[in-house]
């Protein structure tokens, strides 16, 4: 016996075999039982989530002699004869290859005659706007007023193309993309009823790459099985005959984009062309990943909108930090372009490495989005200067009053001339401040959002044991930074950091309150007892 495909072999028969429609299932079941049978529906969506499938299974049900809840019973007489195609009910067309006038007037020839068994005709008409112009002029009057005993159901992936004078005479239902829970559950149950043994990471990442279509699903898995007969089908397995790559290869290559490594991002191009792998699936599965931070970082719930484990979502919420919103756009427009010259490239790997230059090299692109990015890494390397001027040590390292100042300072009273101040700290408050202090304008950078902006201008001050004092220069950005979800995302990346738990309390600096002082451990004290001493709790 042949073998039958598994996207054919497990095409549903029944209402309740249809998956991630269900809205719509239902109400095609309620119009059956009610007895309230349109005469002309449109079923549009992308490839592969059932259209053609519920349109078969309606059809059925609507001959069906012994209906169950709406469903056919697929037993009577009248099921049998249209599953086995030789029912002279049931029509399907296919507009792709019979888009002509003519063939519509054969149409509307065919349905003066009543069924010969059951109490419907039904025509299925796939791929609908393929039709031309005249077809569907000749279409118009036949669907407008069918005899009461035909049914017309349209299908289409592209409604757009659909002239307004059809749509507005047929019952419309969108057919939504497939979740990726609802595929990789469906993909379990016919793996279980094959006897096909398979990890369950490989088949989540089959369900991922079938981008919503069930029936893309089922052909890949097919083609995996195949590859692999007889044995475990594991996730490298699939990685393998799908030409794609592993996750974790994503993250080294974003990290060494946004760090500007064009050496290491070469070697990584170089890795996934020895092992065969598909630079086109690379470069789209890339997009996604690049994608996918955007949302985490630009989204308040981002983590909902991303199908990912939380192993991965927390990879996400790393490698975001390494990127702002603004550099995230840039390289997935350039990725975007580069998938686009990929289809019909002849040296893709030429190609790709172009694109990953222009990526860790802004200065070679001179629209706006690269000129944003290399003004923003100005920024940093002047943040990063300013950092290190604050950590310089204290007292008799620096020479001069101005160079012992800790941040800009805002306007000072008279009396700014003064000596600076220094304060003795216990020393395991000392090397808290010290630890945030060396590293506080990169650990406000890698905030991102909002909060990046408001911690921006501000001063680390110590705040008692385990705790340390933000202070804020500006009204308005202490209003908004002193918010707890703000003091929380910034301890939780201490902590991540440095393996310690540090507090945050935050307070306005003083019109004129000058913010130089130099904490010292009370040994650095005693030796210079010339100096004016102050004790600090």
């Amino acid at each position: 016996m042949s073998y039958t495909a598994l996207y054919r072999k497990w095409r549903p028969v029944s209402f309740e075999d249809v998956k991630g429609q269900d809205a719509i299932v239902q109400t095609l079941k309620n119009q059956i039982t009610s007895q309230r049978i349109g005469h002309a529906y449109l079923f549009c969506g992308t490839r592969g989530t059932g259209k053609t499938s519920v349109a078969k299974i309606y059809a059925r049900a609507v001959n069906c002699e012994h209906p169950a809840d709406g469903s056919p019973c697929n037993s009577c007489p009248s099921c049998q004869a249209i599953l086995s195609g030789a029912s002279m009910n049931v029509v399907e067309i296919d507009a792709a290859s019979n888009n002509g006038v003519e063939n519509i007037r054969d149409i509307r020839e065919q349905v003066q005659y009543p069924p010969t068994q059951g109490r419907y005709r039904v025509y299925i008409i796939d791929e609908v706007h393929m039709l031309s112009i005249g077809a569907f002029n000749a279409l118009l009057k036949t669907l407008e007023e069918p005899p009461e005993y035909v049914i017309f159901i349209l299908a289409t992936t592209e409604v757009h193309k659909i002239p307004i004078t059809i749509l507005s005479r047929c019952q419309r239902y969108d057919f939504k993309r497939i979740s990726l829970e609802t595929i990789a559950g469906r993909l379990r149950e016919l793996t279980q009823a094959e006897s096909i043994q398979v990890e369950d990471k490989a088949l989540l990442y089959v369900a991922k790459a079938a981008d919503g279509s069930l029936r893309d699903a089922l052909s890949l898995l097919d083609q995996c099985v195949a590859f692999h007969y007889g044995r475990l089908l594991t996730y490298d397995n699939v990685l393998e005959v799908l030409g794609a790559v592993d996750t974790e290869v994503f993250s080294r290559m974003f990290g060494a984009v946004a760090e500007g490594r064009t050496r290491d991002c070469i070697r990584i191009l170089e890795e996934i062309v020895v092992q065969g792998r598909e630079l086109g699936q690379f470069v789209t599965d890339l997009i996604w990943y690049m994608r996918n931070i955007l949302l985490i970082q630009s989204a308040d719930d981002g983590e909902g909108l991303v199908d990912m484990s939380e192993e991965n979502l927390r990879q996400l919420r790393e490698d975001g930090r390494k990127a702002d919103s603004t550099a995230l756009m840039r390289y997935i427009r350039i990725l975007s372009d580069l998938s686009s010259q990929l289809r019909y490239a002849s040296q893709k790997r030429v190609l790709a490495e172009v694109a990953l230059i222009k990526l860790t090299k802004p200065s070679m692109e001179p629209d706006i989005g690269s000129l944003l990015e290399r003004v923003s890494q100005l920024e940093e390397a002047l943040e990063d200067l300013e950092a290190g001027r604050r950590a310089l040590p204290p007292a008799a390292s620096v020479p001069k009053q101005e160079e012992a100042s800790s941040t800009p300072q805002p306007p000072r009273t008279s009396d700014s001339e003064s000596p600076v101040r220094q304060v003795a700290l216990p020393k395991a408050q000392l090397e808290d401040l010290q630890l945030v202090r060396n590293e506080w304008a990169r650990l406000v950078r890698e905030m991102g959002g909002g909060a990046r902006a408001y911690l921006r201008d501000t001063v680390v001050e110590p705040g008692g044991d385990g705790c340390l004092t933000i202070v804020f220069l500006d009204p308005m950005n202490y209003d908004m930074g002193k918010r707890p979800t703000v003091i929380g995302e910034l301890e939780r990346q201490v902590e991540a950091r440095y393996g310690r738990s540090i507090y945050f309390k935050t307070r306005l600096a003083g019109r004129g309150e000058r913010l130089d002082t130099i904490y010292v451990t009370e040994e650095e004290l005693e030796e210079k007892i010339h100096m004016d001493i102050t004790y600090e709790d």
